[in-house]
């Protein structure tokens, strides 16, 4: 099998080879710092749609910009080398929820473009930063009854999931995305969807970019909400041959080290990612979450020094200072090396 040859994002696998990349943390929690209203979700293009817009968090793109650049500038100055866009509901299907699906595309070049500025205007030669096309799962899943009186229904199918990720995947590229992170999977079908669109787009494009993708566990059982394991969901997306995959969200770092410890195992031909989310909410803490910058970078720390990671950052309540944080804990650590047998060997 030939080795893949980007068209973007070039330089982030001799990165990886090299020392563990940093990824940003947070977007909505940042997000809800601002304490943004309705009328800011709104702006005026849309102060007479007849749905509420709070928390359409992918809308602030076209409406507050200046929201979202600060959180990327945040996360970049904090040492992050990959920032994601603002994408996470961009897709057709979730924007359905606020009779926005029409915007979709629009959406996901803004944000982008967005991503792009910011990076753009952190990088140096010493240290390029990368801008990373987000793919979230959407709300709906395809393996999974909406019904529990009928098992066989379903409330989206293959097909528009594919149309509406590729959809995205084409208006991403517009706005200057180096790479594509297909991320927080609960449901590995949709992820697969997600995985053909976009091999789709590289074929009618002739672009190639790298491709991350992340897992979620969803509980103690180690399971995706789906029900797969972490080594099933591996060798379920394995054919896309990921620049990396890994494991985000719905576990705090503490309870996500045994499920990295399996993928890094089982999946020893590609690079690793993982960031976690704060842990449990937490009144009382100065984040409000358990996991402090302190707590959630040694834990991603002792990652490191096991050999387990290449990328790490931040999910749901990570911040600027955990960003900062992680990236000193790492730092002097060496990343995770990797066996090149499935992704570099030459066609014999």
């Amino acid at each position: 099998m030939k080795p893949i040859v980007y068209t973007r994002g070039q330089a982030l696998p001799g990165i990886l080879e090299q020392r563990i990349a940093i990824l940003d943390g947070a977007m909505g929690t940042m997000i809800q710092r601002f304490r943004l209203s309705e009328a800011d979700y709104r702006g005026e293009r849309f102060a007479g749609h007849h749905k509420d817009l709070r928390n359409n968090s992918d809308l602030l793109g076209l409406t507050r910009p200046d929201v979202i650049r600060d959180i990327h500038e945040g996360y970049l100055a904090a040492g992050a080398d990959i920032i994601e866009t603002n994408t996470f509901g961009a897709t057709r299907i979730a924007q359905e929820d606020y009779d926005l699906a029409g915007l979709a595309y629009e959406m996901n070049v803004a944000a982008a473009r967005l991503a792009r500025e910011a990076a753009d205007k952190f990088s140096t030669p010493q240290q390029p930063r990368f801008v990373a096309g987000a793919f979230g799962p959407t709300p709906r899943t395809a393996s999974i009854s909406p019904d529990v009186n009928d098992p066989a229904a379903r409330n989206v199918d293959f097909e528009a999931l594919r149309a509406s990720y590729y959809e995205q995947a084409q208006a991403l590229a517009e706005g200057g995305a180096d790479l594509f992170l297909v991320e927080t999977i609960f449901d590995t079908l949709n992820a697969k969807a997600a995985l053909f669109a976009i091999d789709e787009w590289f074929e009618a494009s002739g672009e190639r970019l790298p491709v991350i993708v992340s897992g979620t566990v969803t509980d103690a059982s180690g399971r995706l909400l789906s029900g797969q394991t972490v080594t099933a969901f591996w060798y379920s997306i394995r054919h896309a041959r990921p620049l990396a995959v890994g494991l985000n969200c719905a576990l705090g770092a503490a309870l996500m080290r045994p499920y990295i410890q399996e993928l890094a195992k089982v999946a020893p031909d590609t690079f690793i990612s993982c960031y976690p989310n704060a842990g449990l909410p937490n009144p009382m803490s100065d984040t409000g979450f358990d996991e402090t910058p302190e707590v959630t970078s040694r834990l991603l720390q002792d990652f490191a020094a096991e050999g387990l990671v290449n990328i790490v950052g931040g999910c749901c309540g990570t911040t600027p200072e955990h960003i900062s944080a992680i990236r000193q804990a790492v730092a002097p650590l060496q990343a995770r090396s990797r066996q090149r047998e499935f992704f570099y060997r030459e066609a014999a």
